[in-house]
């Protein structure tokens, strides 16, 4: 549908009828071909709030995918970039780019992938950053405050969460309303189809997430991107463990 190596329609519509995992696991190999993916631009506009190369020494992106943002995370890190992800077809995708990528990255951190269920981490203050780009519309609004106490605890003291988000558009604008409708047509599939897949786009808005953030003790920093409009409403957050 997207491009030429991408799914195609009837593809997509298989991996819509599956669970999230076993989704993912399909989509895996054609995944860096479609729009869902972490676009470079994004990755670009972040990369000059997250430090100083070297300035970090362990860093985690959940949900990894097939690891868009390792590369932006490695010349941070002095020992470990991981990359957690519950789905093994895109870790596999994850680590087939790193083979490639490897011979021009000699002297960054070296990476480990995990699989690991963001909502089931495992990791005890082991790192200095968390990442999430994309998935947080896989964490149902029952699942945000056990997500945030996982991050919580696997960051260091002082350490940092990182990700994109963006207020609700105003009610005339045609994102919401194309947003609402997937939401909702997420809603209904998910009660009439086993096992369910779950993506909500809307469950993260910029004023929920700030309030969760905060409940969780995290303190807040919302930083402006470096991107034009109408994509200047999204913001960074910077949740940094007190």
């Amino acid at each position: 549908m997207f491009h030429a190596r991408g799914p195609t329609l009837a593809e997509l519509l298989h991996q819509a009828l599956a669970s999230t995992r076993r989704g993912y696991d399909l989509l895996a190999p054609k995944f860096d071909w479609t729009p869902f993916r972490t676009p470079v631009w994004l990755l670009d506009a972040v990369a000059p709030h997250l430090g100083a190369p070297g300035s970090l020494a362990r860093a985690v992106d959940l949900c990894c995918g097939t690891g868009a943002a390792i590369p932006l995370l490695r010349p941070l890190c002095r020992e470990l970039v991981v990359g957690a992800d519950f789905s093994l077809g895109m870790l596999a995708e994850a680590r087939r780019r790193l083979v490639a990528s490897d011979g021009a990255a000699l002297r960054s951190a070296p990476v480990q992938l995990v699989q690991q269920d963001a909502l089931a981490l495992g990791f005890r203050e082991a790192f200095d950053l968390a990442t999430i780009f994309g998935a947080l519309g896989h964490v149902r609004p029952a699942e945000q405050r056990p997500f945030l106490a996982q991050v919580r605890a696997c960051l260091a003291p002082g350490g940092a969460l990182a990700f994109v988000t963006a207020p609700l558009p105003p009610p005339w604008s045609p994102a919401l309303w194309l947003a609402a409708a997937f939401d909702a047509s997420m809603w209904v599939r998910n009660r009439l189809w086993r096992p369910p897949f779950v993506m909500y786009y809307l469950a993260w808005p910029l004023p929920r997430a700030v309030r969760l953030l905060r409940e969780a003790r995290f303190a807040v920093e919302l930083r402006e991107l470096a991107v034009p409009a109408p994509l200047s409403r999204l913001r960074l957050v910077l949740a940094r463990r007190e």
